[in-house]
């Protein structure tokens, strides 16, 4: 049974402590405007997977009790980074497999103004679930008194750089191009455009990335709506989006073997759920007109290019500066903003990003339309690990 989008919402991502709310408030505001856009009510949805990272057990009820008191299966969901995706994966596949004709997935997060620790929950670095990545950060590179999420991105950019010649000004040229897009994005956290000459300029966190470079802390919620065909028929529902193909990969051996932080960040992962995404779905990169990615720092964007299929290895520096993936190229990538920009609530991270791509395959993004944009593809990914590769297709 195939498995359709028929509503999205979201929030706008806000900078912790800006906005006087819970994470209660943000998920009514994002779910009842996934209900709303899909023409439901919450008293017709079947089960509610919730994903979030730093909320207390069962904040998934909590969250959904503003929605409705109906009794159904609600499931908190945490994967790091990819939680949101995960939500979205685990509705699928509720819907695919005939279970349920509609589930809603939900995911939010309410953060505290900083870097991230060692893992999603920022607690003690020897007993982090992501120690074995950081053993190979610390065993290849050291560990210094920065931010350790950037240093093991950093870490990749350098060898990144080091391996192909990939130069700051491509690693800028991406955090330029995301900001430049979340400009027209009025759900983004931050709407100011930079040029390359900024992002280099502006502080550095741990080399070569700079402060426009990373990805914030953010507050927010999205939200999906995912209902099957004969659900959609029943209810005369309209705009449907398919999920023509989506996979979820964990680390394997490739992922530590060479010992390099490109691979322990997860570029083998992305690989693995691309390859599984496309062969789902019977459609390739060539494919896709649109593609909102995990940016969570600029050298992920420059690596998951690769990982998709997109160029070659060590060919994603000269993509970006080439102008292929903005508009008027090949693809854009990250219309949103990315996470750079738009901003990255971990449990929403990935609702939002099909949020995204549901409204450019409809034609109502606004002034960050993709022309013409038919396939999407979403990719999603959490240290620890978890990759999740998602298409979507206009019907």
């Amino acid at each position: 049974m195939k498995a359709y989008v028929a509503g999205v919402g979201m929030t706008r991502f806000e900078k912790p402590e800006t906005r006087e709310w819970q994470y209660w408030d943000m998920a009514r505001e994002a779910g009842g405007a996934a209900l709303a856009d899909a023409g439901i009510t919450y008293s017709e949805v079947e089960q509610v997977p919730v994903g979030y990272c730093f909320q207390p057990s069962t904040a998934g009820q909590r969250a959904a009790y503003e929605l409705g008191l109906t009794g159904v299966p609600v499931y908190n969901l945490n994967n790091n980074c990819a939680t949101g995706s995960t939500a979205l994966m685990l509705a699928r596949q509720l819907v695919e497999g005939g279970g349920c004709d509609c589930v809603l997935a939900l995911g939010f997060e309410k953060m505290r103004r900083g870097a991230l620790g060692a893992g999603a929950d920022g607690g003690d670095f020897a007993t982090s679930p992501v120690a074995r990545h950081y053993g190979v950060l610390a065993a290849r590179h050291g560990f210094a008194a920065t931010p350790p999420t950037a240093q093991i991105f950093g870490a990749a950019a350098r060898e990144h750089m080091d391996r192909y010649g990939t130069t700051e000004a491509q690693l800028a040229a991406v955090a330029a191009k995301n900001h430049r897009h979340s400009a027209h994005n009025p759900y983004a956290q931050f709407r100011d455009v930079y040029d390359v000459a900024d992002v280099l300029a502006s502080r550095t966190v741990h080399r070569p990335l700079t402060k426009l470079q990373c990805s914030p802390t953010s507050d927010g919620a999205a939200a999906v709506v995912v209902v099957s065909e004969r659900f959609a028929a029943r209810h005369g529902l309209a705009g449907l989006v398919e999920i023509a193909g989506q996979a979820m990969t964990t680390d394997t051996e490739e992922s530590f073997a060479s010992g390099s932080c490109i691979d322990v960040v997860g570029q083998p992962m992305s690989r693995a759920a691309a390859r599984q995404a496309y062969e789902r779905a019977g459609l390739g990169i060539e494919d896709v007109d649109v593609v909102e990615l995990h940016d969570c720092l600029s050298i992920n964007e420059l690596l998951t290019y690769e990982a998709l299929g997109m160029c070659g290895p060590g060919e994603s520096g000269k993509l970006v500066e080439s102008g292929a993936t903005t508009y008027g190229g090949r693809w854009v990538v990250n219309p949103s903003g990315g996470l750079i920009s738009k901003g990255h609530p971990l449990g929403a991270t990935g609702l939002a990003q099909v949020a995204e791509l549901v409204w450019q395959l409809r034609g109502r993004a606004g002034e960050r339309q993709v022309a013409g944009a038919r396939v999407g593809l979403a990719h999603n990914i959490g240290l620890g690990g978890a990759a999740v590769v998602t298409l979507v297709r206009a019907v």
